[in-house]
């Protein structure tokens, strides 16, 4: 039986093309890995100190509080003592009136005093009926239940999941999504045309979004408020952008494909390989970049081997988006 040998060197090397394009992926999700967990790490700190920030406002609205309940308290309970002690004192003079005027029994000076005296101890009798006397008087912490039920309830400050995980969602062909829309401006100050036209965009496991501008052949990373955060130059027109793992996406340049990572908040330039014909739309699945050119739909791996052309038709343009849905384009 005869052996096509070139046919078991050129399987020999598809089998070597999938197992550098298996090592590379996984190689590069041990390195988005540890930087997701790092920048997980950071958030988590960053939420901590935020739940400190609050708890430290309540805590201080609630000492204002406290500190003018005292306040109002202790400024009314010496206004009480202090007219308490201005009756005595008055009530004192005028008992030793009397009794000097009962020494020397002067009947008109007598009348006088015994008016001053009645009138002395029905202002006595009227403040003390309207200050009755109260129960020893204290303050009282009544502490907001809900809010210490609400976190001794959470089992963390929030959840974490695998970005593979995260991006599998069992969808209804039938569903029809309606979302709301919204204007924001990204262009850079240091662009010259002060203009852009957005040509791609995706969206990472982070919440941060990565957009081509064709029009400033610019890359840029916008964070969760769609603010230009990071950006990074290329060398042509940038066109679509696909997700490759948690931290790296790449770029269809019209001949070539850049890969681009995020690193500490930064848009980093990669690794890239050369296209044949140009391309125009990208998407990853598994490993493998599906890329349409002017009539084509084709097949890449990772390392920019060409694996084989899905769809051709000179007739038609194929320049459109490359959709995946489960395992269909």
């Amino acid at each position: 039986m005869a052996v096509d040998m070139q046919q078991l060197s050129n399987s020999i090397q598809t089998s070597l093309d999938e197992l550098n394009t298996f090592k590379s992926t996984h190689e590069a999700s041990i390195q988005s890995v540890e930087e997701s967990y790092s920048e997980r790490l950071k958030e988590i700190q960053d939420l901590r100190k935020k739940l400190n920030a609050a708890l430290d406002a309540l805590e201080n609205t609630t000492m204002k509080e406290l500190d003018e309940i005292r306040v109002t308290l202790q400024t009314a309970l010496k206004k009480d003592v202090d007219n308490c002690n201005r009756l005595k004192d008055e009530l004192k003079q005028l008992s030793e009136a009397v009794n000097v005027l009962f020494d020397k029994s002067k009947t008109e000076i007598e009348f006088i005093a015994s008016r001053k005296c009645l009138d002395k101890i029905e202002e006595c009798k009227t403040y003390l009926k309207e200050n009755p006397v109260k129960l020893q008087r204290s303050l009282i912490f009544q502490a907001s239940i809900d809010i210490e039920q609400y976190l001794t309830q959470q089992a963390s400050l929030r959840r974490i999941v695998d970005s593979m995980q995260s991006l599998t969602v069992k969808m209804n062909p039938d569903w029809i999504l309606t979302v709301k829309r919204n204007v924001y401006l990204m262009s850079i100050s240091s662009d010259p045309r002060q203009t852009c036209r957005i040509t791609g965009i995706c969206c990472l496991p982070s919440g941060q979004f990565v957009v081509t501008d064709e029009c400033n052949r610019k890359v840029m990373l916008l964070d969760q408020h769609y603010n230009v955060s990071s950006h990074c130059d290329v060398s042509g027109l940038p066109g679509d952008v696909c997700q490759i793992t948690s931290s790296e996406v790449a770029v269809v340049v019209r001949n070539y494909v850049q890969f681009i990572s995020v690193s500490n908040g930064q848009l980093v330039n990669g690794r890239k390989f050369h296209l044949s014909p140009d391309g125009h739309s990208i998407a990853h699945h598994q490993g493998a970049l599906y890329v349409t050119s002017d009539t084509a739909l084709l097949h890449y791996t990772l390392t920019g081997s060409l694996v084989k052309i899905l769809y051709k038709d000179m007739n038609y343009s194929c320049s459109g988006i490359v959709f995946l849905y489960t395992n269909k384009i």
